[in-house]
Formats: structure tokens, C-alpha cells, sequence
């Protein structure tokens, strides 16, 4: 009886916290003190959304990530004093360069003292030395880019104030973006959509005074122009062909004309060098902040590392011109009095448009600097909504289904295991029930495959209950007493029980390692659905019958 007391007492808590964990899910917890919060989420199949596909740029990261490591060789290799007579990025996809000149064996000392782990050594002559980045940090490095990528877009995705978005990576360079219920997709997309790529870069002296001439050039001969391609691809289709044209270590990227509304309808050039641009990763807040006019703009404020580099960039080009860039698109290009050293700047967006429409694309401008640059351009592959009354439909329908194929569960329990069939029906309601507790208690996200996992999780929990019963019936037709039947009947039903379930565990656990989105989500709630399983099923539905016989003085059910 001591150990039917502790069953019943853990059976309690057991249905104690699914009630715990269902009840915000039916009642109004911001006006009570509740223990928990969370609610059941719903996936974009079920209440409609925006799902969004979007391709990482991760060959530009590596190409900046070379420039970089030449640039920052180049100055590692002055300050040491090892004689060079220069570092060239040879090879931009692979990040391979060659260290041309000088003392070569101090060069390979001081290369293996600092980057042993990074850069290896692939040809070594007597004029040259070539480098490149090991396969397994590339390999590690574009891991990391997509992985900032997903946690910048969360991030941006969170300040916008979307519930429960759903951001995961699709191969190698794809990230997905799944925004259940978003009302207003248009902003969303386009909070996704921009880069927020910030760059400090100094305007190059060496501009050829025909640039447009050679634009222009370029535009017809490539048969391509700004109005039939997005910007980025514009801007990088143009560099390439002008290849060659302009001064090395240089760029062409435009600012919007003061009187047009947007690139297409006027742009001015400017040639930038790209050994001396300062990024945006020591940002630590940009802000809405308007001018002695009233114009909006941008204020941006950096860490102590970043107000130091942008004191030195700022103090070794007096008298220059300083591009501010947003995604490859110049905001301003003020020229430098003096040196900068209290680490702000900003951005200003001209005084030509409409105040509302200035200070729109200031806000959205500082939301995506405040919640993080993306490490890579992104461009949009894929793009759906789901409407909420195909969301609705598919709520209404999966209902009807579940509510149909319940009742005849039910049914078919108690026409053909009477008493017994009514126990197995209150531990299924149960088993479901335990189900959503988890997965609301997990944040999880339920969807179309999540409800089919339930499904057959349910599937799973009737079978139970058929050995379970038939196991009784077995021993009660050998002329064993009732009390001495349902002893037998769960012991030598719970070996094929767990042998079953943990079969199906061991599929669920290689879909939820393996799989991604929906495939996760029914891996998930059948996991759940086994664990449920086992505890209402083999246990609670043991304790009722056991209260029943022992406390009720029932010493016998119809079965």
C-alpha cells in the first residue's frame, strides 16, 4: 500500500504540471501570478506568415576577409621591421597571397610564430613566398559567417518584435526565415532584406576624370544597367568588368544624387580604396538623432577598439575625404578637418526628400546597425506567404480529422474493452494532453508534421493499451484472479511496449539529428509522444486500476 501511496503522489504531480503548463494556453496569466508564461506556438503552415529564403554571400566574406589579412600583414610587417617589398592577394576565393621580396626567413618565422593555425605555407622561392588559409579554417570560417548571419537576423527579427520567428540554416549558404502571424511582412522582409554592411572608406585621389565615360562603357558592352539588376550585383558586375581601368586596390560605388529619390534615378560616383576601410564591428549603438535643421540622421558610437582605429584612419588622412558605407552605397563622404577621436560619427540622408521618409530610413538604418551588421550580403531566393485563412483551414481541418478519429478511438476502446477501455480512454486524453504540456514548455513550434507525430504518437499509446488489455484477457482465460491478471498483464506487456517504443525512439532521434524545419518538428512531438507514452500509459493507467482494486475494493473489471 506504501508503494501504491508514492505511485499515486507521483501520478499527481505528473497531471499537476501538465495542467501548469497548459493553462496559459486557456486563461489570461498577465492578470494572475502564474508559474510559467509560455504558450503553445504555432508554425507558418498552420496561422499563415512570410517564409523566406535567403543566399549568404559567403565567397565575398572570404575575398574581404584576404584584403583584410593582407592589409593587416602589411603594417604587422613595418611595425616588426621585417624588410617586404609587398603582400598581394593572389588568389581572393581561397584567400591565397604572396609575400613578394625581403628577408624570407624571417618572414617564415615570424609567419609561424603568428599564424601557424590559420595560414600554411604552399610555394617558397627564392623571390616570393605564397600563403593560404588551411581548408579546415575556411571550412570553420564560413561556418561562423552563417552562424553570426542567423543570430544578426534573430536579433533585428526580436527588436522588430515578431514572435517566435523560426531562422535556421539550409545547406551551406542558405539561411530560412520563417515569421509566423507577421502582419507586416513588407517591413519585415526588408529589415531582413538589408545587409547593414558599414564601412569607413577614404575617397582615392586617383579618380580618372572620364568615370562615367568609362561606366557607361561598361554598361553597353555588358549588355546591363542599374534598373534591370538589384544594386549589389550592379556594383559588383561593374567593378569586375572595370578591372584593370582603374587605379589598384580601388572601387566604384555610387551616393544617391541630393534631388533624385532613388539610385536609379541619379547616382554619383566615387572611387574608394579598399586597403584602408574601417568596419562596422566595434559598433555599439546608432541612434535617430536630427541635425541643427531638423534632418534626420544617423549617430553612430563605437567601442574603445574602434575609436582607437578610427582616430589613427582619421589622424593619417587630414584633409581627405572619408566615405561613409551602408551595403556598398555611399551615405556621405565628408572631408576630414581633424583628427576624430571621441569614436562617433554620423550618417546623414540629405535634406532633398520628405522629412517622414528620411526619418523611416534613419530608424530602419539604426535598427539594423543597433541589432548587428550581417557578415555577409545576403540576396533573396525565395519568397511565400501563407495566407491565415489557408492557416485557418488547415487548423479547422486538422481539427475535424483529430475530433473524428478520437471519438472513434474511444469508441472502439470501450465497446471492446468495456471498463478497461474507459481507463485506456482517460490516460490517452491524458497522453495527449502531456504532449502539448512538453512541447509548450519546450517554446516549441507546433506544426502540420508536428500534429502527425501527435498522431501517431497516439497510434503508439492505443497499441499499449491493446497488449496491455489482451495480456489481461490472457491470463484471466487461464483461470488467474483479477488482481493476479492485471499483475501479469502489465509485466509481460512491458517488455514489447518499450522494445516498440524504443525502436521508434532511435528513428525519431536520427530524423531530429539529420533532419531540418518540418522534419525536426515531427521528430520532436513523437519523441515527446513516446515519452508520454510510457509514463500515462504503462504507469497512470496502472495506478488507476490499482486504486481501484486496493482502494475502491474493486476486485473486479469488466475487460
Amino acid at each position: 500500500m506504501e508503494n501504491l501511496t508514492s505511485r499515486i503522489w507521483i501520478a499527481a504531480v505528473g497531471v499537476l504540471t501538465v495542467f501548469v503548463c497548459l493553462a496559459p494556453n486557456f486563461i489570461n496569466t498577465e492578470k494572475i501570478w502564474w508559474p510559467t508564461e509560455r504558450k503553445l506556438n504555432y508554425g507558418l503552415d498552420i496561422q499563415g506568415g512570410l517564409h523566406l529564403v535567403m543566399g549568404v554571400d559567403v565567397a565575398g566574406v572570404v575575398k574581404e576577409q584576404g584584403a583584410r589579412q593582407v592589409t593587416g600583414l602589411k603594417a604587422e610587417f613595418q611595425r616588426e621591421q621585417i624588410p617586404v617589398a609587398d603582400v598581394v592577394l593572389t588568389k581572393p576565393e581561397q584567400g591565397e597571397m604572396e609575400i613578394r621580396g625581403g628577408d624570407s626567413a624571417r618572414v617564415k618565422e615570424y609567419m609561424s610564430n603568428r599564424y601557424s593555425t590559420m595560414l600554411q605555407l604552399l610555394k617558397d622561392t627564392p623571390d616570393s613566398l605564397t600563403y593560404r588559409y588551411y581548408d579546415a579554417y575556411l571550412i570553420d570560417f564560413k561556418q561562423k559567417v552563417i552562424h553570426q548571419g542567423i543570430e544578426t537576423i534573430r536579433n533585428r527579427i526580436d527588436e522588430f518584435g515578431v514572435a517566435e520567428p523560426s531562422i535556421s540554416q539550409q545547406g551551406s549558404d542558405r539561411i530560412q526565415v520563417q515569421l509566423p502571424g507577421m502582419a507586416d511582412a513588407e517591413r519585415a522582409k526588408q529589415l531582413v532584406n538589408t545587409a547593414a554592411k558599414l564601412d569607413f572608406m577614404l575617397v582615392s585621389n586617383q579618380m580618372p576624370p572620364n568615370i562615367m565615360e568609362l561606366i557607361n562603357q561598361a554598361e553597353t558592352a555588358g549588355n546591363y544597367n542599374l534598373k534591370d539588376m538589384k544594386y549589389s550585383a550592379y556594383v559588383d558586375r561593374l567593378n569586375k568588368d572595370l578591372e584593370g581601368k582603374l587605379p589598384p586596390k580601388t572601387v566604384v560605388f555610387f551616393e544617391r544624387s541630393p534631388n533624385a529619390d532613388d539610385l536609379e534615378s541619379g547616382r554619383i560616383p566615387y572611387l574608394l580604396q579598399t586597403d584602408t576601410n574601417l568596419g562596422g564591428a566595434d559598433l555599439t549603438d546608432a541612434f535617430v538623432s536630427f541635425d541643427q535643421y531638423g534632418v534626420p540622421e544617423v549617430s553612430l558610437r563605437f567601442n574603445a577598439a574602434g575609436a582607437n582605429a578610427f582616430r589613427d584612419l582619421t589622424t593619417a588622412s587630414v584633409g581627405r575625404q572619408m566615405a561613409i558605407v551602408l551595403d556598398k552605397v555611399v551615405k556621405t563622404a565628408p572631408n576630414i578637418q581633424t583628427p576624430i577621436g571621441n569614436g562617433e560619427a554620423r550618417i546623414t540622408l540629405g535634406s532633398s526628400r520628405n522629412r517622414d521618409q528620411s526619418l523611416a530610413e534613419a530608424q530602419m538604418i539604426a535598427t539594423s546597425l543597433r541589432a548587428g551588421a550581417l557578415p555577409a550580403a545576403l540576396e533573396q531566393l525565395e519568397e511565400r506567404r501563407v495566407g491565415p485563412s489557408l492557416g485557418a483551414d488547415a487548423i479547422r481541418k486538422a481539427q475535424i480529422g483529430s475530433l473524428f478519429g478520437a471519438i472513434a478511438i474511444l469508441v472502439f476502446m470501450i465497446i471492446r474493452y468495456r471498463a478497461m477501455g474507459v481507463i485506456s480512454d482517460l490516460v490517452l486524453i491524458l497522453n495527449v494532453l502531456m504532449v502539448l504540456a512538453i512541447l509548450t514548455s519546450l517554446g516549441a513550434t507546433l506544426t502540420l508534421p508536428g500534429i502527425a507525430g501527435i498522431a501517431l504518437s497516439i497510434a503508439f499509446a492505443m497499441d499499449a493499451n491493446v497488449l496491455i488489455n489482451e495480456r489481461i484477457r490472457d491470463e484471466l482465460r487461464k483461470g488467474a484472479s483479477f488482481v493476479y491478471g492485471v499483475k501479469e498483464g502489465y509485466d509481460r506487456a512491458m517488455s514489447a511496449i518499450i522494445d516498440s517504443n524504443l525502436t521508434s525512439a532511435a528513428t525519431a532521434l536520427v530524423l531530429l539529428y539529420y533532419g531540418t524545419g518540418p522534419v525536426r518538428g515531427f521528430a520532436v512531438t513523437l519523441l515527446a509522444g513516446i515519452v508520454t507514452t510510457l509514463f500515462s500509459n504503462v504507469f497512470i493507467s496502472k495506478v488507476i486500476v490499482d486504486v481501484v482494486i486496493h482502494k475502491f475494493g474493486k476486485k473486479t473489471l469488466s475487460v
